[in-house]
């Protein structure tokens, strides 16, 4: 008997706990208050509810029904609107729902990898006036959260929600994203919706959908192996393991933390016998195989008076890996990436006047560890500033073996397409704002054909058609090399301009805007208002804009000199500070490059060399940091590098 009871009150709550799950209605992440709708499109609105229950739309003027089919799925379709809003929507079913601060305007998917994700919040000293002045409710973002799933597609979102501009949520906004909206609002005065989804690192094999991949067998058959059950956890698991192990090993065995009662970081410690580095710089870069591990750098400082009493900030470029500050013997902050920008607030009462002790604790992991050169290395308050490059103190805490790499699912195939992209394909969009490469540029060679496939597969999974996509090719890069290059950069580049020809596409050129020491260059500023460029002209139509630099478009071999024809010369050629162009080559039926001579004449570069009397192919700025290379249009815009041919 009391088995019986228990069955049946076990199957009571049964079915209470799914009229409590299934019975309201729910509404993807997207579909909330705040959100942007695409302006002049049908748009879907959608979600889940019980099976044959009847759901009710009522929008601006408009009252759509349906009802939930077998599987609790259910969506209307909205009438094409014009820009405008705010609004209110309101759904009816068992449940009742209102959204609020609707606006409709466009739409845009930005994607790809870290330097698309890059936030404001990490740029707050290169755009403290813009983050000041950003208060605009008609720019919006959603932020989607990092998923991977490489089972199955994803249905929504784990969270999100959309926030409009201003100082306070332009922290977390995609730098490159929120510029290209602030041009596009500048210009067309309609609101614009981001919806940022990026990972750092990500490869652009892991934004494909698994049937597209078919058509790469090598990386579809990556996806199937990750759908084994149990094999990333395991791997994971392991992976855990070793770095916990290692991290162990190394704060048991880090000299300046042993002994609690004299830490390396007091400022009384007896430094005599430490040795000197010169910083910024890497340690042991000379040597073939780097020293892994911890190492500790002090420094004095003589504060002046003027600085004491008042909030300082100590910039510290960036460091790799990680480091851990202290100032005085008091810890200041710690930074675990070795990408991030290190500023650090110091408290206003803890800079003395005459010497102050910095104390740098640093962890390497893989590779050559130091201190970037060419960022800021310095100590400022108020109007004053001390430099902080220049001879410092170090000693080694622990010397490791190398960390490895742990797995990294960023890059497995499909993973981030189901996780990140799926759920919200059924949103209405302008277009997709990509930039990514970076992780693929050891692969050059497959790149057009994979971006190609990455660009179709979109287009096809929104059923849009062949919407907007716009790209940034990669900036310069690494430090200057005129010897010896691999040129993964470069035919990187080659094959982001050769999909120009793909459908309604737009570059934006940035091969003067990079930073050979950063992976992650701050001028995101000028990046997104190029990508506003060519969106003028590859969605709103804006025939007469010049939207980019010079493309290359013909060659003509006349005698000894190359004569090299470009579309978009927009107002006319020129050559940027200075009269003489830089960064051109030509090279003869050996295929042996020289520097070449090289004069703009109307909307044509003439380019020559001594040392080949018959050229038969050229080339500009081909390197993965082509330092100098200065062709321009009259607008301003760089012209994107390029060879006239693919000799190897």
């Amino acid at each position: 008997m009391r088995t019986g009871i228990k069955l049946k009150s076990l199957f009571f709550s049964i079915l209470l706990l799914t009229a409590t799950s299934y019975s309201a209605v729910r509404l993807p992440k997207l579909v909330g208050d705040g959100m942007v709708l695409q302006r002049d499109a049908k748009v879907k609105i959608w979600g889940w509810a019980t099976a044959g229950e009847k759901i009710t739309v009522h929008f601006i003027e408009s009252t759509l029904q349906t009802t939930a089919d077998q599987n609790g799925d259910w969506q209307v379709l909205l009438a094409e609107k014009p820009a405008g809003g705010p609004y209110t929507m309101q759904i009816e079913a068992s449940n009742s729902i209102t959204i609020d601060d609707i606006l409709i305007g466009d739409v845009w998917v930005c994607s790809g990898q870290s330097n698309m994700g890059v936030a404001m919040g990490w740029l707050t000293t290169v755009y403290p006036k813009e983050i000041a002045n950003s208060e605009n409710k008609f720019i919006r973002q959603f932020n989607v959260p990092v998923t991977m799933n490489f089972q199955e597609r994803e249905k929504d979102f784990k969270y999100g929600q959309w926030q409009s501009a201003n100082p306070k949520n332009l922290r977390s906004f995609t730098a490159v994203g929120y510029f290209f909206a602030q041009k596009l609002y500048e210009t067309y005065k309609i609101p614009i919706g981001i919806i940022h989804a990026s990972l750092g690192g990500s490869s652009a094999e892991a934004w494909i959908s698994e049937e597209s991949l078919k058509e790469f067998p090598k990386y579809y058959e990556d996806a199937q192996s990750f759908k084994t059950p149990g094999y990333i956890e395991r791997i994971n698991k392991q992976d855990d393991a070793r770095v916990k192990s290692w991290n162990q090993l190394l704060r048991q065995n880090d000299a300046g933390l042993k002994d609690p009662h004299t830490t390396w970081y007091d400022p009384e410690l007896d430094t005599s016998a430490w040795e000197n580095m010169s910083l910024p710089g890497y340690w042991d870069e000379s040597k073939p195989a780097p020293v892994n591990g911890v190492y500790w750098f002090r420094k004095q400082i003589a504060v002046p008076a003027e600085m004491t009493g008042k909030q300082a900030l100590l910039k510290l470029g960036r460091i790799v890996d990680c480091d851990s500050v202290f100032i005085n013997g008091k810890f200041i902050g710690t930074t675990g990436s070795q990408y991030a920008p290190r500023a650090y607030k110091i408290p206003d009462n803890l800079l003395t006047e005459g010497d102050n002790t910095l104390v740098i604790r640093v962890i390497n992991y893989i590779r050559h560890g130091g201190f970037v050169p060419g960022k800021q290395y310095e100590l400022a308050a108020g109007e004053t500033t001390i430099n902080l490059a220049g001879e410092w103190q170090y000693r080694v805490g622990t010397i490791m073996e190398p960390l490895q790499d742990r797995l990294f699912t960023g890059k497995i195939p499909t993973g981030l397409f189901n996780g990140m992209l799926a759920p919200m394909l059924n949103y209405s969009i302008k277009g997709a704002v990509w930039y990514q490469g970076e992780s693929n540029t050891s692969r050059a060679f497959e790149h057009y054909d994979l971006f190609k496939l990455l660009i179709q597969d979109w287009r096809t999974n929104w059923r849009q058609g062949n919407f907007p996509f716009l790209y940034v090719q990669l900036p310069n890069f690494v430090e200057v090399n005129t010897e010896l290059t691999r040129y993964d950069w470069a035919y990187f580049r080659e094959s982001q301009l050769k999909a120009l020809a793909i459908p309604n596409t737009g570059m934006a050129v940035t091969i003067d805007i990079g930073e050979y020491n950063d992976i992650h260059p701050a001028n995101k500023k000028d990046v997104g208002y190029r990508l506003a460029l060519a969106a003028h002209k590859v969605a709103y139509s804006e025939k007469q804009i010049v939207y980019s630099g010079p493309i290359y478009k013909a060659i003509k071999i006349k005698g000894n000199k190359v004569i090299l024809a470009f579309t978009n010369v927009g107002g006319g050629l020129v050559a940027k500070n200075g009269n003489e162009l830089k960064r051109f080559e030509i090279c003869g039926s050996d295929n042996k490059y020289y520097p070449a001579q090289a004069q703009i004449e109307k909307d044509k570069v003439i380019v020559w060399c001594d040392n080949v009397a018959r050229p038969v192919a050229a080339r500009y700025a081909w390197a993965n940091n082509p330092e100098g290379a200065n062709l321009y249009n009259q607008e301003g815009l760089p012209a994107s590098p390029f060879r006239t041919c693919e000799l190897y």
